[in-house]
Order: structure tokens, then sequence, then C-alpha cells
């Protein structure tokens, strides 16, 4: 099932790179329009919202809309580690607070080594 919305975290990449990603995946971006601590921009049809460091060293990116190429937040994962080259984690699929927290700790890592499920605490 297509999720409403994407959430994925890049390690340490370049905000340069993801914006020609998203040229390429999503249609062109507009210019980032810095709110605070977090960067919008619209691509293709899609909003956008990157939020540098937002664990660490995690970027988070998030699509708000649910017409992107990909069915959910692995789907994007995936994408973004083929073209960025960079460690990328996201949740193993929608999560809701009624989960319980330790469902919030499981993520997926994608990278050279492949696919894992972790546990990643991120507060």
């Amino acid at each position: 099932m297509r999720q409403p919305d994407i959430e994925i975290y890049l390690k340490d990449a370049d905000q340069e790179a993801v914006t020609a990603w998203l040229n390429t995946a999503l249609g062109s971006c507009t210019p980032w329009q810095q709110k605070g601590q977090t960067f919008k921009c619209l691509a293709g049809d899609v909003p956008v919202t990157w939020l540098p460091k937002a664990v660490g060293k995690w970027h988070s990116l998030y699509l708000e809309s649910d017409a992107t190429p990909w069915e959910d937040d692995l789907g994007c994962a995936r994408a973004a580690f083929a073209a960025l080259g960079v460690e990328i984690r996201c949740a193993p699929g929608g999560w809701q607070e009624a989960q319980g927290e330790e469902d919030a700790d499981r993520w997926i890592k994608v990278n050279a080594e492949g696919e894992q499920e972790i546990i990643w605490r991120t507060d």
C-alpha cells in the first residue's frame, strides 16, 4: 500500500547532490527556501523538506506527497542510495504511535552491504 508521504535519513549527504537527484527523480526543484533550521522546495509537484543534521550526522528528507515514484520509504531509500552512494535509513513501513515505542526504534539501513533491519534510538 502506498504511503501518504515519505521520509528518509541520509548520512553525510550533500544538499546539492540531493537536489540534483530530486531534479531527476521528481522534476525540477525550485530554489530552497530556508525557514529556521529547515529548507523547503518543490520538486516537480512534491513539497520537500530538508532538515540538516536532524539526528547527529543524519539529514532528514521529507516528501509531503503520495505522488512520488516510490510506494514507500524503503523504495525511496533504495533509489537514494543508488543515486547518492551514502547510507540511508528509513522506517520499515508506516509507523503509528499506537504501535508503541519499541517499534519506533526499528529502522532499515540501506548501504553498500545491502539492506538490514536495525535498532536505531534517535532520541
